[in-house]
């Protein structure tokens, strides 16, 4: 084997390896890569109580809240679960055409391609808040784990004082 043939074979390696990283990393996508830990956001609806639509640099996004979920109300072929009602209400009273600031997790976005994030309001954490109300349960999906401790407590301080729907739902 020649050194022609060496070379062309540690090449094809290289080049292999740029293209599975290309694939991996998408980052023709908007969103992909590091990109910035956090964004400001003007949420045009509130999906559920636990997604939401918003405007981020002019383009439109679905976002989902790391570490939680609130009862189902709009998920095809599913029943409209106890409380799910009031934990959208809540949250469209709360975030609906208000701007937000969005703190990402370590993983961007889910299977459905939904941004992932912590959602505030100013200082007001509202993931934590819609669980301290009783209004969504924790949902512990790693890598984004970064408040699910915080979440497990409001969690358990809800169920113990029954409130939202630890008073209203049968487990």
């Amino acid at each position: 084997m020649g050194i022609g043939a060496h070379r062309g074979g540690r090449l094809g390696s290289v080049l292999l390896l740029l293209i599975a990283a290309a694939v991996l990393l998408r980052p023709w996508e908007p969103g992909a890569g590091s990109g910035p830990a956090a964004a400001h956001a003007y949420v045009t609806r509130a999906v559920d109580g636990d997604t939401i639509e918003a405007r981020i640099d002019g383009r439109a996004e679905d976002v989902r809240y790391i570490g939680i979920d609130t009862p189902e109300t709009v998920k095809p072929g599913a029943p409209v679960q106890c409380f799910g009602h009031r934990a959208s209400d809540f949250d469209r009273h709360l975030v609906e055409h208000r701007r937000v600031r969005l703190v990402f997790g370590v993983e961007r976005r889910d299977v459905y391609g939904r941004l992932l994030a912590y959602v505030y309001i100013g200082h007001r954490f509202v993931n934590a808040e819609l669980v301290r109300r009783g209004l969504a349960r924790t949902l512990a999906i790693p890598p984004n784990t970064l408040h699910s401790a915080l979440f497990r407590r409001l969690e358990l301080r809800a169920a113990r004082a029954g409130r939202g729907l630890w008073g209203a739902c049968s487990p």
